[in-house]
């Protein structure tokens, strides 16, 4: 097989279309349809998911749980096969799959007899080296998701390659990127489903972009195997996603606070400083994140003698004051044969890294310039790099923070006009039992590394939960590690695509995600970096960062007017947790996203559909940022109900359009009536002190409207493993309004965490308040309106 470096191979031979059924044979919710040498296999894995496989040559091959994980543990599925003389159906009683006889294609039904995921001509076609699949794209559908993905919020009428790549100097207009998750849901009014394509190997949608009305996916693997989920609504749609492919851990709750980061904070003493300057300013921060530099030579897994001399002190005085420190770590590791570098010495002896097809070891170019690169596809390469954390987590290091892992090698040293390059896709990666090519597994590299990272982690900080970020993923990478954006730019356009991305990845069931705020490349304006701080406010993962030679984009380098800004968001953000940290444990119970659009909750609305310049923070906060220099005020599309303008109280009532104001010291907020926010008092950290003050906001509606809503409080200690046990405290909160009262339960806590003692305040805006010490039993609370 020739080897491929910098590009793939492609072919322009004609589609061959899958034929006629000739037979049809079931076998334990696998029904078989014998097409002469090809063989279509649809399984009914829940009433609402069917997966379809199809193998040119008749043989399937055998299923890798690369992103898969729960099929196996799923219950029998009711169904009935029913064969009509040009057809057969599959019903179960959430949807009904038709597949056509001559020639084979395949259509689903809701349970109105809607038709979804049809097959469209040519259907099922391959030719060598590919196979991919065309279908109908219904009128008024919508497509979101894709993983990681530049420009607008719909992704209809675009191409959308799934091939990791090193999306430096990324646009609107680019295509691959660093994360590769081929899962996507489509949407309008009446109905929604979702498909996920288990292909490792590259793999393109084409949304309508070649053929209007037509959408295909495409895969340089063997088969076609892919799964349908029906919804009708995305948030169904994505509990059945993130059953089938894993659900996020909870994180440490100081990982939901601020992060500061640069390349870089390069010595010991500029550390201190900056971790003094935010205490002594008094805006609240949690973590540092220290880049390549604090390593000696860019070694991985070592620290640099003189910027960094004791590093066990220094992140012990850090966390004493606060600070939780987390660093990077790259997949290259440097060549050197000579040397005294344990970790290239016993990557080398026991055979971890990966080779070139003839046997000997590949090595390209990164930061410690010749580097070779540990196979993550090997579970005993896993455990060894995994180990290799401890010499971090035993000098305190709570967490890290994966990069470069696409992974972004060039076939030179940095700085001599190379070109990106990546393994030959003809070489081997895994055990030697089980063999992959590159080409097959490309888009799992930095999948594994974050798994490698996550289960060292887990072994070696076993009583603490560690926080794990990481540039490159595929899908069901929500398992092992938080996302960011990777190398944005301190542009307004960046600013503004953020969300739309950001959306998108929580569509894709990866819900703990953030974007560089300032900008990662370039240098922010004040005004631009005041706008951003309070859009990152609302991302999951709330971290600035900036590149090496520009200006720093710490939260008091603009003035006193954005330093006041920027502490008036972060101390908003640390008064929300309890309530951001409840959305945390839905998204880790149940795959919903923590940053939402517009259509997740309003998926019947189509006005929703295009809206991607405001957000939802879970079910009871919509921002509508600013996007734009200059602007003091802005249109908001406000859906069916009434709404509460978060700073004044101010009443509206949708759906329809308002012009909020929006001087630069106010981001745009609203609640919809019936909201539920539970918050805390202003920290410095997370661990500053424990939550003695918890307020319970709750908006209620003026006039005759009745209200029926809830809020589940999730809290537990927000640092060891004991959730996973049952030490957790799950409070519901519902509230009931007629015309003329308001009645407001408080459930008994569940679970065996108990807090601190502690006031509890339920502040009904606009009719007061009533306070209590929480003692964890039911409370019935009345308000006359």
């Amino acid at each position: 097989m020739p080897q491929y470096f910098g590009k793939l191979p492609t072919t322009e031979q004609p589609w061959t279309r899958l034929q006629s059924v000739q037979s049809v044979k079931e076998l334990e919710n696998h029904i078989y349809f014998n097409c002469g040498s090809q063989t279509l296999v649809i399984n009914a894995v829940a009433p609402n998911l069917i997966r379809v496989r199809m193998s040119p040559t008749g043989a399937l091959s055998p299923s890798r749980s690369w992103a898969v994980t729960q099929e196996e543990n799923w219950p029998d599925v009711a169904l009935t096969v029913q064969q009509h003389p040009d057809s057969t159906e599959i019903i179960t009683d959430r949807m009904r799959v038709a597949v056509a006889h001559h020639p084979c294609r395949l259509t689903c039904f809701d349970p109105q007899d809607q038709p979804f995921a049809q097959d469209s001509e040519p259907g099922i076609s391959w030719r060598q080296g590919a196979v991919a699949n065309w279908k109908q794209i219904a009128p008024g559908e919508h497509f979101y998701g894709f993983g990681e993905r530049t420009g607008l919020l719909d992704q209809r009428s675009q191409v959308r390659t799934n091939w990791t790549t090193d999306a430096l100097d990324y646009d609107i207009l680019t295509d691959e990127m660093y994360q590769a998750i081929p899962f996507f849901i489509a949407l309008r009014p009446s109905l929604g489903y979702g498909i996920f394509f288990n292909t490792t190997f590259w793999s393109q949608f084409d949304l309508g972009a070649s053929q209007p009305g037509v959408w295909s996916m495409e895969t340089r693997g063997g088969e076609l195997d892919y799964y349908i989920i029906y919804g009708p609504e995305p948030a169904e749609i994505l509990a059945t996603y993130t059953q089938l492919t894993g659900r996020m851990p909870m994180p440490p709750k100081w990982a939901l606070g601020y992060h500061q980061c640069r390349w870089s904070y390069d010595s010991e003493t500029e550390v201190r400083e900056l971790a003094q300057t935010f205490r002594d300013r008094q805006i609240p921060c949690d973590v540092i994140h220290l880049d390549i530099d604090y390593m000696r030579g860019y070694r991985v897994f070592t620290w640099g003698p003189k910027r960094f001399p004791d590093p066990a002190q220094l992140i012990a005085d850090l966390r004493e004051n606060g600070f939780k420190t987390v660093t990077i770590i790259d997949p290259g590791v440097k060549y050197e044969p000579e040397g005294d570098y344990a970790v290239f010495d016993e990557g080398q002896d026991r055979d971890y890294f990966v080779r070139n097809p003839d046997g000997s070891t590949f090595h390209g170019y990164v930061w410690p310039d010749k580097a070779v690169f540990p196979d993550f596809l090997n579970p005993e390469v896993r455990q060894w790099w995994g180990d290799w954390h401890k010499t971090l987590t035993d000098i305190g290091v709570a967490g890290i923070w994966n990069d470069m892992n696409e992974p972004a090698i060039e076939d030179r040293p940095f700085g001599d006009d190379g070109h990106k390059i990546w393994f030959p896709l003809d070489a081997l990666q895994g055990p030697p039992e089980d063999r992959a090519t590159h080409l097959e597994v490309h888009n799992l590299y930095g999948h594994k590394m974050a798994q490698s990272c996550y289960q060292g982690l887990r072994q070696h900080r076993p009583n603490q939960r560690s926080f794990v970020l990481t540039r490159s993923g595929f899908a069901g990478i929500q398992r092992w590690s938080s996302v960011w954006m990777g190398d944005n730019q301190s542009l307004w356009e960046h600013l503004e695509m953020s969300l739309p991305m950001l959306c998108n990845m929580g569509l894709s069931g990866v819900a703990f995600v953030g974007c560089d705020i300032g900008g990662f490349a370039g240098n922010a304006t004040a005004e631009l970096f005041a706008r951003w701080m309070q859009v990152g406010m609302l991302y999951p993962l709330m971290r600035a960062h900036s590149a090496l030679n520009t200006a720093r984009h710490e939260p008091w380098v603009f003035g006193d007017r954005i330093e006041r800004i920027c502490r008036d968001y972060i101390e908003l953000r640390y008064q929300l947790l309890p309530y951001l940290y409840s959305l945390f444990w839905e998204a880790a119970t149940t795959g919903t996203p923590i940053l939402r659009p517009l259509l997740y909750h309003f998926p019947y609305d189509p006005q929703t559909y295009q809206i991607q310049d405001q957000v939802m923070l879970g079910p009871s906060l919509m921002a509508a940022p600013v996007y734009r220099p200059g602007v003091q005020c802005r249109a908001v599309y406000l859906p069916s109900g009434v709404w509460y303008n978060w700073w004044t109280g101010e009443q509206h009532q949708g759906p329809g359009y308002i012009l909020a104001d929006a001087p630069l010291e106010r981001m745009p907020l609203f609640v919809p009536a019936g909201a539920i926010v539970p918050m805390g008092p202003v920290m410095q950290h997370t661990d500053e002190r424990p939550l003695d003050t918890l307020r319970v906001r709750v908006w209620p509606v003026t006039g005759l409207e009745t209200l029926h809503k809830t809020f589940v409080l999730y809290e537990d200690d927000g640092q060891s493993f004991d959730y996973e046990t049952g030490s957790r405290g799950i409070t519901t909160y519902t509230l009931q309004q007629s015309s003329q009262e308001l009645v407001f339960n408080i459930s008994a806590r569940t679970g065996n965490w108990t807090p601190p003692p502690r006031e509890v305040v339920i502040e009904v805006l606009g009719f007061g308040e009533q306070r209590f010490m929480d003692d964890g039993g039911d409370r019935q609370l009345r308000f006359l309106l």
